[in-house]
């Protein structure tokens, strides 16, 4: 019988340099514990029924058995948190959302040997505490429908007015809420800036499969884009992004900095931006995710004037950052995420 109240790892990689990187990063946190390691999901499948971890991470590119197969098998026949750990490629990267689609939880950089401990440490235990918080998706649930068309009606003779900007944040799960608020957006919604909270290269793919998914352009932003109507841009990873104002209309500007709430980019920074360049013609959205980064950013916007719209605690894989959202008074109305893509356009309406 499992007494202790620590959080059970169990840490499955080809690699024996990344096994003991991320033993190691985790190795002076109080209320984690690493029960074990295995090379290939052959071993980690034994080791699961042994150990009963609570959450596993998992590499992507293995020998004998690829790492999206054996979680779309764990998934189906033993439901639990996991977290990706991917190489920073392209194809890596696209994998690993493969993953998150298939029900991983969220996805981290693969460390790149000994020296990365210190820049790990924090990452992959917040990671980890969110992931054994996480609301799992039902086994046999289906995961995010996309439509062929936008959901949200197109109605004639509606534009939203020029100046108006949607700023929308997320951590934990917010891949897939993501996704779902924007493949509702029509062709002609307001300009969007979005804070993921992502590795960098990550956040490319991420922008690159929702262009493909959604009806309005989105990719991941540079330093100094212009904010047109129809667009949304995605914070790069790795930097804070900010909204800037100027008679030309709005821009992002792209920035490196320290972590805001353990994060970069960090929904604070962006929502503490929006506030100041658009004021009363936001809307804000925050979604899914561990932690409070955004509650104070969120709060400067509705103080300024904006609407303010927080993800329900049923809908989302983690409640942290709307609860504090809400906890702060910076939230006007609480909606489950299928109800949050329309309320954010008819508020943009305003």
């Amino acid at each position: 019988m499992i007494l202790s109240n620590k959080i059970r790892v169990l840490v499955v990689d080809d690699s024996a340099i990344v096994r003991k990187v991320l033993t190691d990063a985790l190795s002076s946190e109080a209320d984690i514990e690493v029960v074990g390691t295995a090379p290939d999901p052959y071993v980690a499948r034994d080791k699961i029924l042994a150990l009963k971890p609570d959450v596993l991470t998992l590499d992507i590119e293995m020998p004998r058995m690829d790492g999206v197969t054996f979680l779309k098998k764990l998934m189906h026949h033993h439901p639990m948190p996991v977290i990706v750990i991917s190489s920073l490629g392209v194809v890596s990267s696209r994998v690993a959302l493969d993953a998150l689609d298939a029900g991983a939880i969220d996805v981290l950089a693969k460390p790149g040997g000994p020296q990365s401990v210190g820049d790990l440490r924090l990452s992959l235990a917040s990671k980890i505490r969110a992931a054994k918080a996480a609301r799992l998706r039902p086994p046999g649930a289906p995961k995010a429908v996309i439509p062929a068309e936008p959901l949200v009606r197109r109605l004639p003779g509606q534009a939203f007015p020029a100046s108006s900007v949607i700023a929308i944040g997320a951590s934990t799960g917010g891949t897939e809420a993501i996704q779902k608020v924007l493949v509702e957006f029509p062709e002609n919604a307001p300009g969007i800036v979005i804070t993921q909270h992502i590795p960098a290269v990550f956040s490319r793919s991420f922008a690159n499969r929702l262009n493909d998914l959604c009806a309005i352009r989105v990719r991941e932003a540079q330093d100094g884009d212009k904010l047109e109507p129809g667009l949304a841009l995605i914070a790069p990873g790795n930097f804070h992004m900010l909204l800037k104002r100027s008679a030309a209309g709005y821009n992002v500007e792209i920035k490196d900095g320290p972590l805001v709430c353990y994060q970069r980019p960090a929904v604070d920074v962006l929502f503490h931006s929006v506030a100041l360049a658009a004021g009363a013609n936001a809307t804000g959205a925050i979604l899914t995710g561990m932690g409070s980064d955004g509650a104070q950013g969120m709060l400067a916007m509705k103080k300024a004037g904006a609407r303010t719209i927080a993800q329900d605690e049923a809908s989302c894989v983690v409640f942290g950052m709307p609860k504090e959202a809400i906890r702060h008074g910076a939230v006007d109305r609480v909606l489950p995420l299928p109800a949050i893509a329309g309320a954010v356009l008819a508020e943009a309406r305003r």
